[in-house]
């Protein structure tokens, strides 16, 4: 798919453990001549982890994609009437995040940013990271999963044994379900190993 000209939000919300591997794919979009609009939700712009500080990661998408961080309601907002993003992708997509949209839960700016895009109907692109998507959470995946304009990055269980609940997309897969989004297709397969490709 021919990037150039098209605008991708790009969103992360809490999963610190994941960062590291999704600012390739923010760069990748970037090679490709997208422009990437960064939304972070208050985790990332306001918390220290063993997994790096809110000030190197905040950088990082600076640098990345040359343009500020929407991190705020406020800043979000706009993004409705604008019709600025071609499509959004919520990368990670924590269980707290896809329960509040499951449920239209509206207090954050990632979560503003995804009503903004699905009051548009353009494509809306999940890559959840959450240790409960086959606990609790399964319920808030199966209703977002028939939602009109809500596409998944393929996902799988990443740790059965220690955490059978848990469920991650395959990051690497994320610019190819966005494409796949924009024609209004779901990338498939959808449920895919995750394990054994991790520990291969």
């Amino acid at each position: 798919m021919n990037w150039q000209g098209k605008t991708v939000g790009f969103a992360l919300t809490g999963s610190h453990c994941t960062f590291a591997e999704v600012m390739p794919h923010i760069q990748a979009f970037v090679d490709q001549g997208a422009r990437v609009i960064p939304i972070a939700s208050q985790t990332l712009m306001t918390t220290d982890t063993r997994f790096g500080t809110s000030e190197n990661w905040q950088k990082q998408l600076k640098d990345i994609t040359g343009n500020d961080i929407i991190s705020t309601i406020v800043e979000a907002e706009p993004l409705g009437p604008s019709k600025l993003l071609d499509v959004m992708l919520i990368a990670p997509c924590t269980g707290n995040t896809t329960s509040k949209l499951a449920n239209a839960q509206t207090d954050s700016p990632v979560l503003m940013a995804a009503k903004a895009q699905m009051r548009n109907q353009r494509p809306l692109v999940l890559a959840i990271s959450t240790n409960d998507g086959l606990g609790l959470n399964a319920a808030n995946i199966a209703k977002l999963l028939v939602a009109k304009n809500i596409y998944f990055v393929p996902f799988g269980q990443d740790a059965p044994i220690a955490k059978p609940n848990s469920l991650v997309a395959r990051m690497e897969l994320a610019m190819e379900t966005c494409a796949a989004a924009l024609e209004h297709k779901q990338l498939q397969p959808m449920v895919v190993e995750k394990f054994n490709y991790m520990n291969s």
